[in-house]
């Protein structure tokens, strides 16, 4: 088959909407002269497996893999890169030759971002509400790359914290606990790892003021809005806080090197998307 130009990338998840992946990327091949595109496609579940295969099929670069599909997605692909294994996660999909690989980078763009603004997390107790997707990515590139971590699993079901506390603990010592206890834990930083507080349920909170202690660092993955309702209260607590943008700008330069093999224009990529949540 012949690929016509330009050549494609593209984000697959539900809703999409919201993202400021295609803005963010097609600055950066801009910038780099590439002939290439990046677009948005709101795939549902049930459709996740014909969007892999026509990815596949009509030969695009690859793809990132937003909420719901980052654990699904595995099913349909090839093989995962050792980024993947770990968490059980995908993020960024590369189509060589029409092999699928799956990557995460996710958990690398989170600690990223965070040591972007001077938070050392070595010798931390560290509190991830969620246990989906990004919260797999992160809770193992910490366990791994972090030393003297603790890690603390908090969310409504039990069982699913329980189980990857269980996983990221033959790294790093690793716990869960229900949500409703998120404040009595002595964390000294806090992650949302889940969905809640983005768009259009911007004034949605996964967690109530009482359980943000005065001065801990949190961060938000959440970028759109640029401060989440959960950022609002922790900054009114005295908290340190850290939006999902720079996330957004380092996984995506991760994202940008896999597909190409070069070096991403990470101050193009965060311009694209500043001031736009």
């Amino acid at each position: 088959m012949t690929i016509a130009r330009p050549r494609l990338c593209c984000l697959i998840g539900d809703p999409v909407e919201h993202s400021l992946s295609p803005p963010m990327f097609n600055s950066a091949f801009a910038a780099e002269g590439m002939d290439l595109v990046y677009v948005a496609f709101r795939v549902g579940k049930a459709e996740l497996g014909k969007a892999m295969e026509g990815l596949r099929a009509l030969g695009f670069v690859g793809c990132n893999v937003t909420i719901p599909h980052k654990v699904e997605v595995i099913g349909h692909l090839d093989r995962l890169d050792g980024s993947a294994r770990g968490p059980g996660s995908v993020n960024v999909v590369l189509n060589r030759g029409g092999e699928l690989i799956g990557y995460s980078t996710d958990g690398y763009g989170a600690v990223k971002a965070l040591g972007q603004e001077g938070i050392r997390l070595e010798g931390k107790r560290v509190l991830l509400l969620g246990y989906g997707g990004g919260a797999r990515a992160v809770a193992f590139e910490l366990a791994r790359s972090l030393k003297g971590i603790e890690i603390i699993i908090a969310g409504r079901d039990a069982a699913r914290a329980s189980a990857l506390a269980g996983e990221v603990a033959a790294l790093a010592p690793s716990r869960a606990i229900p949500l409703g206890e998120a404040g009595t834990v002595g964390a000294e930083v806090m992650i949302n790892c889940t969905p809640v507080g983005m768009w259009p349920n911007a004034d949605a909170s996964p967690v109530p003021a009482e359980s943000i202690a005065m001065g801990m660092v949190v961060m938000d993955l959440v970028y759109n809005p640029a401060e989440t309702r959960l950022l609002k209260i922790a900054r009114a607590r005295g908290c340190r806080v850290i939006g999902g943008l720079e996330m957004l700008v380092q996984q995506g330069a991760k994202a940008f090197e896999i597909w190409f093999g070069r070096e991403a224009p990470v101050a193009v990529m965060r311009k694209a998307v500043e001031g736009r949540s």
